[in-house]
């Protein structure tokens, strides 16, 4: 219920109270207070609120506590104040959920009709139960920020025509793909080479705060491939790419999606799950055979001289960087040779339908 004027009356009433009680008038009190008598009589009738200024003088004039008045004007402007808008509360109810703000700026959805546009973009018809605790293929949990990222890559994949995937082609093309691990220029070829296999390739910059490395999921019969380039260097790019093409020639993901966070930190975790170990140990093999760099490792450990680097990824006809990632992972020396570690994205996007890093997929809902 409503406060009514009643319950809280103009602060105004309160000071021609006080004149009433002192036998003072309103051109009395505005002496005493150094202003203009039509200035105070706003003030009393309502038409100026209380300052915290004039609160102050009006307790010095009627000798009664300081933030009396300050307290009237306060409770008086909030009882009257208008109520906000519902939306408010539909808005503040949905971002508590997903990344609302993020998403409208990245232009996956407008902010107008906005519970529409976010049950289209989730495919669902309520917004805000459509997350509850979703979980990957996998029964890893995944996060709001996760799920939304996933959905954008989704809604992506669904304006791609494709012929129908082929098992047998993605093997073959798997030494195709590695040869082009020698050139970083090379990662350009890398989308088409998958689309013509029935794979679905998408590249969706991550959420803020989202982790995500990568996603493979399933529709239609077609899987899907997504990447977030999260680390922008060449050899967390080929790892991830083939960890997610392991997952589909396993046909992982079909009651679910695999959402991979932290791919190649946790490439040695025991405790992650069973398709992930099969994926981790299918891109360390692609990207360094282990035999070869266990061997490598072995003769010049401690010490690894750039030359000797350089060296062993001629022969393993990779790039140095694939090298210094994995001696990274290995000795944790996150410094070692860093400059080799060159970026990749400025390759792959001009032929990769891409979203983000300043440009908004073409897409409908």
């Amino acid at each position: 219920m409503a406060i009514s004027d009643y319950e809280i009356p103009l602060p105004g009433m309160y000071i021609q109270d006080e004149l009433d009680a002192r036998g003072w008038s309103q051109r009395d009190l505005a002496f005493i207070l150094g202003i203009e008598e039509p200035a105070l009589n706003k003030i009393i009738r309502g038409k100026t609120g209380v300052s915290g200024e004039m609160s102050k003088s009006l307790a010095k004039a009627f000798d009664i506590d300081a933030d009396f008045f300050a307290n009237l004007q306060k409770a008086y402007d909030f009882a009257h104040a208008r109520e906000p808008d519902p939306s408010v509360e539909r808005r503040a109810a949905l971002q508590r959920i997903y990344p609302i703000r993020e998403m409208i700026k990245r232009g996956w959805i407008d902010k107008d009709n906005l519970e529409t546009q976010l049950a289209q973009f989730l495919r669902t018809s309520n917004p805000h139960v459509a997350y509850a605790a979703k979980k990957t293929d996998s029964g890893a949990d995944i996060s709001p920020l996760q799920y939304a990222w996933f959905h954008r890559v989704m809604q992506m994949a669904d304006q791609i025509s494709s012929v129908p995937y082929s098992e047998g082609a993605l093997r073959e093309s798997l030494p195709r793909l590695r040869e082009l691990m020698i050139e970083p220029e090379a990662i350009r070829h890398v989308p088409r080479m998958l689309m013509e296999c029935g794979v679905k390739y998408i590249v969706v910059e991550g959420l803020s705060g989202g982790k995500i490395d990568g996603v493979c999921t399933w529709n239609q019969g077609l899987p899907i491939i997504g990447m977030s380039l999260r680390f922008d260097r060449i050899d967390n790019f080929w790892f991830v790419l083939r960890h997610e093409i392991e997952h589909v020639l396993q046909r992982h993901g079909h009651n679910g999606p695999i959402i991979d966070v932290d791919t190649q930190e946790t490439a040695n975790d025991e405790l992650i799950s069973s398709q992930e170990k099969i994926a981790n140990a299918a891109a360390a093999e692609f990207c360094l055979p282990r035999n070869d760099f266990d061997s490598f490792v072995a003769r010049k450990a401690p010490f690894f001289s750039e030359r000797d680097v350089i060296g062993f990824a001629r022969r393993m006809r990779v790039h140095p960087g694939i090298v210094v990632g994995h001696i990274q992972a290995r000795t944790q020396k996150w410094d070692f040779l860093r400059r080799y570690l060159v970026k990749v994205r400025e390759f792959l996007l001009p032929g990769a339908f891409a979203d983000g890093w300043g440009q908004v997929a073409s897409v409908s809902l």
